[in-house]
């Protein structure tokens, strides 16, 4: 069997970034969803969100840009946008739970078929519980994003009938990204959006621990000549 090639962790997040639309207000929460923030198109205005008390985030910083007071999520060094805001963390969480975020972008460990999200606990002896602000977002948005590996590190589905982990939130997730395919979750479940170029159907139906739905209308991912993801 050939190599299987996936998409990158920096791939996913630079797909994802495309769809978020013109004028979204957008939480990147811990870990990949993070990296969105590095490829959100220049001709969209996008107005992100972090939990930790920032309205208004940019890129990530370097160099000089660096401040040590202005970190996202994830603790990484961040920019801010002209007009961004700093609040303290019950403004930042009535934001997340009061329904004013367009999308929140979550990692996790397990989604299931009908949209429930494992992001915060696994069966690990030395995993270390840490929800954060995950159920706040999971519940308060009005739309979750996931960004994800399609299989774990052993090769087993991370895509599942049924979540064997503790839940962040039940039947709130709306679409999955992942290093093979972008999949909506469906009334009928699991149903493939896009898949990349070189992943045939039967090798994705194989490495998903659910059905799933692939209709006509389904897109590939290609990558154009400087390795970015796009829809074909």
């Amino acid at each position: 069997m050939p190599e299987i090639i996936g998409l990158t962790r920096q791939q996913i997040a630079q797909l994802l970034a495309s769809d978020i639309p013109d004028g979204a207000i957008v939480n990147l929460g811990i870990g990949m969803p993070t990296l969105v923030g590095d490829h959100l198109p220049p001709d969209k205005d996008i107005l992100l969100h972090s939990e930790n008390g920032i309205l208004g985030m940019g890129a990530a910083a370097s160099g000089s840009d660096v401040d040590p007071d202005l970190i996202n999520a994830s603790r990484q060094p961040i920019t801010l946008l002209d007009g961004a805001s700093i609040t303290e963390h019950t403004v930042s969480f009535a934001m997340m739970r009061g329904g004013h975020l367009d999308y929140a972008v979550l990692g996790a460990f397990q989604v299931s078929q009908t949209g429930d999200l494992a992001n915060w606990k696994t069966d690990a002896s030395d995993a270390i519980p840490a929800v954060g602000g995950a159920m706040d977002l999971a519940v308060g948005a009005k739309q979750v994003l996931v960004t994800m590996e399609h299989r774990g590190r052993d090769g087993t589905p991370k895509l599942l009938r049924q979540c064997t982990y503790p839940l962040t939130g039940q039947g709130v997730v709306t679409r999955i990204y992942t290093d093979l395919a972008v999949i909506d979750i469906t009334p009928r479940g699991f149903e493939v959006h896009a898949i990349k170029t070189g992943i045939s159907e039967a090798y994705l139906r194989s490495v998903t621990d659910a059905p799933l739905h692939v209709p006509d209308s389904v897109r590939a991912i290609v990558l154009d000549a400087d390795g970015v993801p796009r829809y074909a």
